[in-house]
């Protein structure tokens, strides 16, 4: 059974940073992108970083130069860090799983409360 399970989320500082984990489990990374988008109470869910299924990473242009997506295959685990936090930064971060061919997340984790406020 799909399972993908945030943590690492919090309460920083401005300029800080945080790094949040996905592990996701029945998650074949060669066959799916890993995705982490966020969303703020009524606003859209915005996708922030993906790494493809063949290792290529991409970036929301708020967030280049801030923030790194990777993965650890042998841990089946996504990671972001999340370094220059900004308090436009605060959002839930969700974990997703995007088949290859497809666009968006076939599978979604719980997310993760990240705030930014000093």
């Amino acid at each position: 059974q799909v399972q993908l399970v945030e943590s690492g989320g919090g309460l920083v500082q401005p300029g800080g940073s945080l790094r949040l984990s996905c592990a996701a489990s029945e998650i074949i990374f060669s066959i799916y992108h890993m995705d982490w988008y966020r969303q703020v109470p009524g606003k859209q869910r915005e996708l922030v970083a993906r790494i493809t299924s063949g290792g290529i990473t991409n970036y929301a242009d708020s967030v280049k130069g801030r923030f790194t997506i990777s993965r650890d295959a042998p841990k089946n685990t996504v990671y972001l860090q999340m370094n220059s936090l900004k308090p436009e930064d605060t959002a839930v971060y969700y974990c997703g799983a995007t088949y290859y061919t497809g666009r968006y997340p076939s599978y979604w984790g719980q997310g993760t409360q990240v705030t930014v406020s000093s």
